[in-house]
């Protein structure tokens, strides 16, 4: 046991020694924790530029007009009778969207009709699309209930009943609230990715180096603090600073986290074996970020990707733990929930932590 100890604080002391490999598993995780969320600090879209089609020019258009103006998801750029200038002006992308007010609008509402005002949304950006189309629904819809009361008793007509959207999981609808939860487990998988490969590496650089059991135990636990300090960083006190959703199943997480850092420090021994100096382990992250990101299917969903694509995903233990802390931080899913997720990265992690001893005991020329 003392010697366990020994090389415990020994490797803390060869990480705290080389700056390169601190900067990436200790300091890098603070940095991304301000950073990142620092572009999604708005979280919504606002002011997203949109172009009116005014054929009719009456009471009710006028009114749609002052109450979309009032909306603070869209910015009228232009207001026009004509829509082939206006749909010019979209091409250009000088507008988002256009909002047409057709020239029987008025007679459609007190005849009770279906349809009549159009709205016509670029595709590029789906987050603005989104927004924009929520900005004019609801300040359509508000304009019209006002305007509609008047001819309540000479009419049958009334409004549809409203909708109101509430989001389960993500209560602000932002997309730093969706987005940073899914990459915080990938930054602590990359930073001990780089940052294990670059101290293996180093120790590997001298041929003659071999690793006991008990210096093997000792550099996978000092890791595994190091991880799991981090985990808790950025779920408790980043979520917390930035308001994403937390906390859902607490007690889940802290099983979760050890089980999930496992299996990437085994993983990460094992391919550290393989590199021949410590500057190697950027050319694995370089290629590697991207996909395991993609593949995680936070960005895109895995039943749009092709069947075997979805199989490699499910392969990948990043994608295990993004899908696993989404679960329990946001969703709160009770933690029999995620059982076989624990069980297959406990597999992996035996399985890769037998093939790295057995690498690093390895005889080199």
């Amino acid at each position: 046991m003392t010697s366990f100890f020994q090389f415990y604080i020994q490797t803390f002391r060869d990480i705290f020694k080389h700056s390169s490999i601190f900067t990436t598993l200790v300091l890098s995780v603070f940095l991304y924790s301000f950073f990142y969320p620092i572009a999604y600090q708005a979280e919504h879209a606002e002011s997203l530029p949109i172009i009116v089609v005014d054929e009719e020019q009456s009471m009710i258009t006028n009114r749609i007009i002052t109450t979309v103006a009032n909306s603070p998801n869209v910015e009228i750029r232009a207001i026009t009778g004509n829509f082939a200038e206006a749909e010019s002006m979209l091409r250009k992308q000088q507008a988002d969207g256009i909002l047409l007010l057709p020239s029987n609008l008025s007679n459609s509402i007190r005849r009770g009709e279906t349809g009549g005002i159009g709205l016509y949304l670029s595709a590029a950006n789906f987050l603005k699309t989104q927004k924009i189309g929520l900005g004019l629904a609801t300040s359509i819809e508000n304009a019209l209930v006002e305007h509609t009361e008047k001819f309540q008793n000479i009419s049958e007509f009334s409004p549809a009943l409203s909708i109101h959207k509430i989001p389960l999981f993500n209560p602000l609808s932002g997309y730093g609230s969706y987005i940073f939860p899914a990459v915080a487990p990938l930054i602590i998988h990359q930073t001990i990715l780089l940052g294990l490969c670059m101290l293996i590496a180093t120790y590997r650089q001298n041929l003659a180096w071999r690793t006991s059991t008990t210096q093997f135990w000792g550099i996978f636990f000092t890791i595994l603090t190091i991880g799991t300090l981090g985990c808790l960083y950025l779920f408790g006190f980043t979520f917390w600073l930035n308001d994403y959703p937390r906390g859902g199943n607490f007690w889940g997480m802290v099983i979760a986290v050890p089980i999930f850092l496992s299996s990437i420090i085994a993983i990460t021994l094992f391919l550290a074996t393989y590199l021949d100096m410590p500057e190697r382990a950027g050319h694995v992250i370089v290629f590697s970020s991207i996909p395991l990101f993609l593949l995680s299917g936070t960005a895109w969903p895995h039943a749009a990707m092709p069947i075997w694509m979805q199989h490699i995903a499910q392969l990948l233990p990043s994608t295990q733990g993004i899908q696993m802390f989404i679960q329990l931080n946001q969703m709160g899913v009770p933690t029999y929930f995620i059982i076989p997720k624990l069980i297959y990265l406990t597999t992996v992690a035996a399985v890769f932590l037998c093939l790295a001893y057995w690498r690093l005991n390895q005889r080199r020329n």
